[in-house]
Parts: C-alpha cells; structure tokens; sequence
C-alpha cells in the first residue's frame, strides 16, 4: 500500500500535465503570435507605427476591433495611433481583435510596443575603430506651419554631413521653391547648412515639398550623395467649409410618415482632410413658418427627414429652411457657412370634392334630345386642374331608361346634366335622379370612398306632339296570291294626346313591287297585284312596306308594316342542277336533287318520274330510282352511246304540284366529270345526234332546195305563156356555150314544160337537187323530191325515155313545193308524146 501512493501521485501530476498541454493548444487555436513593433517613446496623433499580417493568423476575418481605442486598425494591418502618445515605461501592448460575423470565430493577436534602443553593433576584432559615433546626412522629415508668421527668414532644420571633420564642405538645394515655382521660398547656408523658409506658404497650393540637397568639397567633389529632404506644410483652419450650392430646392408629399427623407445637402472644405478642419457638421438654423417643427437634419451627414406625419399642403404648401455647415466637429470656433433650403410640399387626394348644393330642381319639355338642363359645382381643396382635384360625376338612381347623362367641364370641373334620350309626359311627368362625385384619383385614405351626393328632380313639361308610331313595326298576314283588291287593316298610328287614330292620315314611302295601296283616312291596305311569296324582296317570309303618318299640324312619324305572305302551293319542285354528267366508264347512274320555293309543309317528299308514254325512247333508255326525299338517282339501259341526251324528269310534291325538268345528260368517256368533252348539239331521248355540221348542211340544203324551186316555178310560168316547138333537127343542133350565171340562149324548153340544161350529157330537172341526175349507161333518171316523196322517170330498154305518173295516170301535175301553185298542163302528154326527145335527151 506504501508503495501504491507514489504510484497514484505519478499518475496525477500526468493528469495535470495533459490538462494544461490541452489548455495550451486550446489557446494556441484562439489566439495568434505576439507580434513586437518598435517606436519612439514620443507618438503624435494619426502617426504609422508598423504592420500586422493579419492574414496569417485569420484569413476569413471580417471584423477588426483594437482594444485600445488610441491605436486604429487598417484592413492591411497598418497600425495607426488616433492621438498622441507618450509611452510613459518601456513597453505597452494592446489586443487586435478578428472575428468572422457569419461562423461566430474569434482570434486575438497581441502587440508589444518597444522603445526604439540603439542597438551598438559589435565590433570585429579585425575592423578598425571609428571616430564618429553617427551620422547627420540622413536628418528626419520638418514641417512648417502654413500661412506662418515668421519671423522670416524662419529656420528650419541644419543639414550636416560626417565628411565636414576631413573636407571643408559647402552645403547647396534645389527643387520646388528653391529653383522652381515657387522660387526662392527655401534656402540653407553654404557653410553651416542651416535651412530657412523665406515666406509664408499656403498648404491648399503646395502641401509639401521635396527638396535635394548636396554636400560638395571647394574642388567641386561630392563625398556625399544628394540627400533628400521632405518639407511637409501643417494645415491651418484657414478655409470655410462651402455648400455645393445656395439654394437646394426639395420636393415631399404631404401626410407622409415620420422619418421620410427630404433631401440631402452636400458641403466642402479645401483644408486638410481627415482632420478637425474639414470635419463638418450640419444643422438647422431656422425655419420658414417657424411652427410646427417639421424637419430634422442628421449633423453628419446633412441629410433632412421629417419629424411629423401632420404635412398639409393645404395649409402650408412651402416651407423655407435656413441651414449652416460647421468645420471643426461643429465646435463653437469652427468656422462655418450657411445655405437656404426650399421644400415644396406635394399634394395628394386627401380632399373629396363635395357639393356646394345637396338638392337641385330643373324642368325640361318633352322630346328634347341633347340638351343641357342643369349644371352642378364642387368643392375641392386639392391642386387645381390635377387628377386630385378633377371631379368624375355619376348618375346612381333614377336613369333606368337611360335618359340622363352627365359629364365634367374641364374648365370649370362642373358636371353637365345633360338629356340624351327623349322623355314623355304621357308616361312620366316628374324624375327623381341621385348623383355622385369623386375625383379621378382615388383617395389617399381609402380607394373605396363613394364621395359626396347630390338630388336632383327633373320635371317633364308637356308639349303638343304629333301621332306616334308605336309599335314601329306592325305585322299583318296574307296569303299570297289572294285575290286581287283584297283589303286588310293595315297600319295604325295613334296620338298622344288623344290616344286615338282620329285625324290622322297615311301615306306610303315605299312598296317595292307595287304590290298594294294605303288608305289614306284609315291606313289599310288593298292588294294591287298577285302576291308571290318567292319574289326576291321577300326577306324571311315577310314583305316590308314604309308608311308615313302625319296629323293637321303636319307633323309626321314613320313605321313599317310588314305583312308576313302565308306560303301557298303555287310552285312544282324543279331540279336547279339541270347538266348531268355521267362517266360511264366509271358510273352507270347519277343522282338528281330537287328543290321547291314553297314552305317545307307544300314541299319534300318528292316523286321523280319519266316525262314520257310507256312506248318512249326515253323509258327504254332510262330508268329513275328514289334515294329519298329530295333526290333520286338516274341510270341508264341497253348499254347507249356516248354522247349528249335530253331526258325529261318530272318531279311532283307531297300534294301533287308537280313540275317537269328537261335534264341535260351528258355520257362521256371519261375518268372524272372534269375531262368530260361532248359537242354542244343535243341527242334526243329517242337516239337520234344531230351535229352542227349536219344542222348546217340542213339549213344550206332547205335554202338550195327553195332557190330550185322558185327557179322551176319561173320556168313553168315561161313556158306556160309562150310555147315553144322543137324543130324537127333538134338532134343535130349542138349546145351553145353561155358563160353568164343566168339563163341565156342555151336554155332548152322541153314540150313537157321541164327546163333542161345539157352540159356533158348530163341532164338535170328543176325540182331535183343538184347532181340528182346520173348518166348510166345512156339511161338517164329525173328524180323530183317533194316532202319525202321521189317523182321518178320510167326506165325503159333503148333510147326511150318516159315520164310515169306517180299516181298511175297519164296526167301529170306538177305542185310548187311549199310555194306558189304553177300548173303544167302540157305535162299530159300519152308516151308516143316524148318520143321527140329522144334524140335530144
């Protein structure tokens, strides 16, 4: 147990140790290393005494504080003394506090202030003793006060080198204000080096001056090198601080809140800055009106704030503030300049307008329209002709109808009653209207201010008035196609005065198709001509005549009477789409739709049938399917040919009114409807194509045919009236050539009274066509065509010719065709009568 105790002792003072060696480190983290600055014992005010590498001990260090407020800390380190000091023993220290706002982490470096002690290096054994213990070249920086005294010439400082002991030496400057501007402010002794100042200097000129200074032997050599010398000029309080300018002008708003800032005014001092001479305050020497205190100026700063919320710009719209700046921290003899300062008290809407009157009464005629009846004023203290001030005026009760407005007069902010729409005595003779006014702002206390109210009765006074057309539009209904003279009311209008139609006349404006007459006395009407409801200035089923109505006092009004036409079967359903096309390489139908102008209960459903008897082409071509109501669809038979057909559709309505369609049905080789191409002459339904050539060669024929004819009946008069007797050579007589167009000399009367023409041996009749006469074999055929019947010459064997009756006797009539009647009696001849023609023919 004896032994125990040591043991327990041991392990208890390391205990201790580990404790304090944690203690150790502990501090070690918190605090930095000491750092020692060496200085005079003698400190003047805002003097630089050393450096600190704050970084080193606390990079992210974002707060500096020293803890003896007569040293100040620089963000680089740079220790700076705040007042002169006096190190009274021979060390002082302070703590140069680092600290990080957002982490919270703290660290302190300790400064140690030391005397400046020469330090005597020592001497090597081998070095040779020195007889000068220091040097005077290097003399410390001197001051003169600006705009000194003197006496002048005032000395300064002596400059003086080691190397006079061995040389005689001569001591000379230059520089600013020895030998350059300004001159001769500075010189020194040649022998003693003593420096002097000449005259009084102004440190907002020149704040310092650095002179070069030189030590020569009487030969001329330097045993030195030129010194500089650095003359500093201490800063008299000879400047007054100067506002920036002499009046400021400021603008705030009235009822603003406590502490809203004004302004800020700004002065300057040319003294030395960081001083008590350009350390400036600001206050507030008077006040324009003086009562209440309204404002405050921060001495700092110069900034000016209000200290009251009770601004009004209706009592006092500007106020005037006589302001002074002081050097010196604002100590009584600091010298100081004052200014004058304006602020302009803005206006909000803290005023609503009211009315000068709450109640108004005005009369006014009925029937008046865009008058003025009445004129409303307001009281508004805001600023005149701002949005604060301009009043909006409102209607809020009594214009239901709409028969009031009223607007703001911008030169006089009055509100204009006004009547926009007519009032009637008749129906109401006094109105009660409730007007309101607010501003065009809104208001500064609340936005939902309804403003002031005004009553004002409008009393309706009666007027004669002429007859009213009310309702303007009356509505009668007919059927169409009445009879005509068929009558019915008409129109009525009526007076006011008397609610009666007495006395009134009527007149029609207008009546688009003529269609009916208006009494005069009693404004019916009477049916003119048949009406038709399809017609195109019927408008929805109705058909609008204007009339005019008038009383003996000429005065008039205007209404219309529409008379609504009660639809009457009178239309067949007809198909609109009336050119069918049908590919037939693609399609063997086609569908048809139909339409009909008359009401839906005189329309669909339609029947579609065939124009046509039960024999007809077109019902063996065609065939019609019903798809529904309106439409059916077209097909066609026995596979016909391409080409264009008219085929005849008739449609008939639910109650028998039918109507027949001729369809233009076009077949065609084709694809689509587009690539259809078809002549434009028609094939009938029966299958027959007539092309336009083949109508004009018709056309050319018929003309030809009449030319032969009236050609025939003017032969057939000729021979009538002189007969002419073939000589007995006709068969030797030759031809005689005749070039003229019309008959000559070469005409030939056959006894049977036919004219012939003999070219070539080639014979032609006069009622036949031309090239009807063909030579065959010395047999030759005379063929006469009237109305589709052939008149032809008997053929006999030989040279014989004869003319055979078509009607089986041996008399002959020859007719004009479709012209006039020619008789050929010697037509009746017995056949031995021809046979003198032979030869000839």
């Amino acid at each position: 147990m004896a032994a125990a105790r040591p043991t327990g002792s041991a392990s208890g003072a390391l205990c201790w140790q580990l404790l304090l060696t944690l203690a150790i480190l502990t501090f070690a983290c918190d605090a930095c290393k000491t750092v020692t600055l060496h200085v005079p014992s003698k400190l003047d005010a805002v003097k630089y005494i050393g450096r600190v590498n704050l970084k080193e001990c606390f990079k992210s260090a974002n707060l500096i504080h020293s803890s003896d407020p007569d040293f100040q800390i620089l963000e680089d380190g740079s220790v700076y003394t705040t007042n002169a000091i006096l190190l009274s023993s021979a060390k002082r220290s302070f703590t140069i506090l680092l600290s990080n706002t957002e982490t919270q982490e703290e660290k302190k470096i300790l400064v140690l202030l030391e005397q400046q002690t020469k330090v005597l290096r020592k001497r090597r054994s081998q070095e040779k003793v020195l007889i000068r213990a220091k040097r005077r070249w290097a003399p410390i920086p001197c001051s003169v006060s600006e705009n000194s005294l003197g006496p002048f010439p005032l000395f300064l400082q002596q400059i003086q080198s080691d190397t006079a002991q061995n040389y005689t030496i001569y001591y000379s400057i230059s520089g600013p204000g020895v030998d350059k501007e300004p001159l001769n402010l500075f010189y020194v002794e040649r022998d003693t080096g003593n420096l002097f100042c000449t005259r009084p200097v102004d440190r907002e000129m020149y704040p310092s001056f650095e002179l070069v200074a030189f030590a020569t032997t009487k030969d001329g050599y330097t045993p030195e090198y030129p010194l500089t010398l650095l003359i500093r000029i201490e800063d008299e309080n000879d400047n007054f601080p100067i506002f920036t300018e002499t009046t400021y002008i400021f603008n705030v708003t009235e009822n603003c809140r406590v502490g809203t800032t004004v302004g800020q005014v700004c002065a300057t001092d040319k003294d030395e800055p960081d001083t008590l001479h350009t350390r400036l305050m600001y206050s507030i020497i008077e006040q324009l009106p003086a009562s209440p205190t309204l404002f405050f100026m921060q001495p700092a700063t110069g900034v000016i704030t209000t200290t009251s919320s009770r601004l009004d710009r209706e009592v006092t719209d500007k106020y005037q503030l006589k302001i002074k700046v002081q050097d010196m921290d604002g100590q009584y003899f600091g010298l100081q300049t004052t200014a004058t300062c304006i602020i302009n008290i803005g206006d909000v809407n803290d005023n609503l307008p009211t009315f000068n009157r709450l109640s108004y009464e005005v009369s006014v005629e009925e029937n008046r329209v865009d008058v003025e009846i009445l004129r409303v004023a307001v009281t508004d203290k805001d600023l005149i002709n701002t949005a604060n001030w301009r009043a909006n005026y409102t209607i809020l009760k009594g214009n239901e109808n709409g028969n009031f407005k009223i607007v703001t007069d911008p030169k006089t902010n009055e509100g204009v009653l006004c009547v926009v729409k007519p009032l009637n005595y008749e129906e109401k003779q006094e109105m009660t209207l409730q007007i309101s006014v607010v501003n065009e702002a809104p208001n500064f206390a609340s936005s939902r201010s309804t403003g002031s109210m005004a009553t004002v009765t409008v009393r309706v006074k009666n007027q004669d008035e002429g007859p009213e057309c009310r309702p303007a539009v009356q509505i009668v209904r007919i059927k169409e196609n009445v009879p005509v003279s068929t009558k019915d009311i008409g129109y009525k209008a009526h007076d006011p005065e008397t609610n009666s139609s007495s006395g009134i006349r009527y007149e029609k404006l207008s009546d688009p198709e003529g269609w009916v007459s208006v009494d005069e006395n009693s404004g019916s009407i009477t049916i003119l001509r048949s009406l038709d409801r399809e017609a195109k200035t019927i408008r929805n089923g109705i058909y609008n005549i204007t009339i005019l109505a008038s009383d003996e006092g000429k005065r008039t009004c205007t209404g219309t009477l529409g008379i609504i036409l009660e639809d009457v079967n009178d239309n067949g359903p007809f198909i609109p789409e009336r050119t069918v096309i049908m590919c037939k390489t693609v399609m063997s139908s086609a569908e048809i739709v139909a339409v009909d102008p008359d009401e839906p209960t005189h329309g669909p459903p339609f029947d579609f049938s065939l124009e046509g008897v039960s024999d007809s082409e077109v019902l063996r071509m065609w065939r019609l399917t019903k798809m529904n109501d309106t439409a059916a669809r077209l097909s066609y038979l026995n596979d016909p040919q391409f080409g264009r057909y008219t085929v005849p559709v008739r449609v008939a309505d639910r109650l028998g009114q039918s109507l027949v369609t001729q369809l233009d049905v076009m077949l065609c080789d084709c694809v689509t409807r587009s690539d259809c191409k078809i002549p434009s002459p028609l094939r009938t339904a029966k299958g027959l194509m007539l092309g336009k050539w083949a109508v004009l060669a018709i056309l050319l024929g018929i003309a030809l045919l009449f030319c032969v004819l009236f050609t025939l009946v003017c032969g057939a008069t000729g021979a009538a009236k002189k007969p002419k007797v073939f000589p007995d050579d006709l068969a030797q007589q030759n031809l005689i050539v005749s070039n003229t167009e019309a008959p000559g000399d070469d005409k030939v009367y056959s006894t049977n009274g036919f004219t012939t023409h003999t070219a070539g041996g080639f014979t032609q009749g006069i009622c036949s066509t031309p090239g009807s006469g063909v030579k065959n074999g010395g047999q030759e055929t005379i063929e006469m065509v009237k109305g589709g019947q052939t008149i032809e010459s008997c053929q006999e064997a030989g040279h014989h010719h004869t003319l055979g009756s078509c009607k089986g006797g041996g008399q002959h009539t020859l007719d004009s065709c479709r012209g006039g009647q020619v008789e050929a009696d010697n037509c009746r001849y017995a056949y031995s009568d021809w046979n003198p023609l032979e030869d000839t023919i």
